[in-house]
């Protein structure tokens, strides 16, 4: 559904959506059917460090970090820094932590049933995930506040 959302507003841009699911990457198609301007969907375990694909202008990953096992966000910043140019950025979406900043009650209750399915996901801390884009080469370029307590990260190879 963001694949097609982003690619009907960026008609010049080409989009490679990917999930390492079977039948998310069927859903993925099924949205984007039409659209010239979407690649098909690739099958992507961030987590592993062989991806289907030599080189990305950006890379955006929409709700993954906290839905997934720290593994994979440390394979998608090394992805990431593997596959950008010189200042590409990577932009990462999604509910975060943050130091001095009180998580919105809904977002700790979120956190918790994450855990509860699985208790190696949940909230990142947005200074763990900049240390760790930091270590790949991958420096911090802004924060975006966005809504229902949600936070855009970019950052640029």
């Amino acid at each position: 559904e963001h694949a097609a959302f982003f690619a009907e507003r960026f008609p010049d841009l080409i989009f490679v959506p990917s999930d390492p699911d079977a039948a998310a990457r069927e859903s993925i198609a099924s949205w984007c059917a039409g659209l010239a301007n979407v690649a098909p969907p690739l099958a992507i375990d961030a987590a592993a460090g062989d991806w289907p694909i030599a080189a990305a202008d950006a890379v955006l990953c929409i709700n993954m970090v906290h839905i997934s096992p720290w593994e994979a966000t440390l394979g998608l910043l090394d992805g990431a820094a593997r596959l950008l140019p010189p200042g590409g950025p990577l932009i990462l979406y999604g509910p975060y932590r943050r130091a001095d900043v009180p998580t919105a009650p809904s977002n700790e209750a979120f956190d918790r049933s994450l855990k509860e399915r699985d208790p190696r996901w949940g909230l990142r801390d947005v200074a763990d995930v900049t240390a760790a884009a930091e270590a790949r080469g991958l420096r911090f370029g802004r924060l975006v506040e966005m809504p229902a307590n949600n936070i855009m990260l970019i950052y640029h190879a």
